[in-house]
């Protein structure tokens, strides 16, 4: 998984699965979830990021794997 944050228009890219996205639903006002061709979650993007969601703070807990890395 990784979250990739643009500035430059404030949103918020979760990329949930390296599977290319063939569907997109936006299921509230500047939330889109993103499918592949099996209809498994993709990723999300969040318009206006700042504004819905604390990006202050990201916590982790009981993650299954081991982190990879962290950049800023």
């Amino acid at each position: 998984m990784k979250l990739n944050y643009y500035p430059e228009t404030d949103s918020l890219y979760i990329d949930l699965s390296s599977k290319t996205s063939t569907e997109s639903v936006e299921i509230s006002e500047g939330v889109v979830i993103d499918y592949d061709e099996d209809g498994h979650i993709t990723g999300i993007d969040i318009d206006n990021a700042s504004r819905k969601i604390d990006l202050k703070e990201i916590i982790l807990n009981k993650v299954p794997t081991q982190l990879q890395a962290i950049t800023t």
